[in-house]
This record gives structure tokens, sequence and C-alpha cells, in this order.
């Protein structure tokens, strides 16, 4: 049985999280529009990370489609996001749920909004297992 690489896995993971972070900036630049006396200082900093985010984006689908990965099905569950894709002929399925969306984009927004993300730790510190102490 193939399983993704890790790259493959993250590909997909940015795939999909970054329509969500798009849609979330451009949820807050109507919020901040509609309810600053002076929103065009806040709002160029949204669209700036709004355009960054996109090229991302771009760079990502491209990326996918040189490695073979196509998602083809998503769906929006209670507790989560699923997708499958394809993988360079092999079906597979990711399944994020709603508090690991929320902390990446997060994460990201940050990121693309200037801000220093290096008090978070990158996703291979956060999920390393340390091997069994040798006896």
């Amino acid at each position: 049985m193939h399983k993704a690489e890790s790259i493959d896995n993250h590909l997909v993971k940015s795939y999909l999280l970054l329509p969500l972070i798009l849609s979330a900036f451009e949820r807050d630049a109507s919020i901040i529009s509609a309810q600053l006396r002076t929103p065009s200082p806040y709002l160029e900093v949204l669209d700036t990370a709004a355009h960054a985010a996109t090229a991302d984006l771009r760079d990502i689908r491209t990326e996918m489609r040189i490695r073979g990965i196509k998602v083809y099905e998503q769906h929006k569950l209670p507790h989560g996001l699923e997708a499958k894709f394809i993988c360079r002929g092999y079906h597979e399925r990711m399944l994020l749920l709603n508090e690991l969306i929320a902390a990446q984009a997060g994460i990201h927004m940050r990121k693309y909004l200037g801000l220093d993300i290096s008090a978070f730790r990158n996703e291979q510190e956060q999920y390393r297992i340390n091997p069994a102490p040798q006896l």
C-alpha cells in the first residue's frame, strides 16, 4: 500500500488551509472597513497578506501538479475538514480537525501579517516522537 510522503501531505494541508485563511482575511477586511474610522492602513496590511497567501497557493498548486497530486473531494464535517486526493495514482484521505485548522491557520496568518512566529514550533519539532532509550 502506498502512503503519501510528508511533503505531499504538507502540500495538501496547505492547499486546504490557504483558502480558509484567504476567506478569513476577506471577512476581517469587510469588518474593519465597516467598523473603523480610518481603515485604510489596516486594509493595506490585510491586502498585502492576502496577496502573499494567494501567491503561496498558486505555488502549491503548481508543485502539486508537478508531483502528481490532485484533491478531488472535500467535505466540511462537524469536527473538521476531510479531503480525498490522488497522489501519483494512489487514493489518499486526510482529515484536519477543527483545532488543528485553527492553530495552523493562526500561525500562517501571523506569518502573512509580518508578525514573529519564532515562538511557534514547526511541525517537524511539534510532532517528533523521541526514540525509546536503548538499554
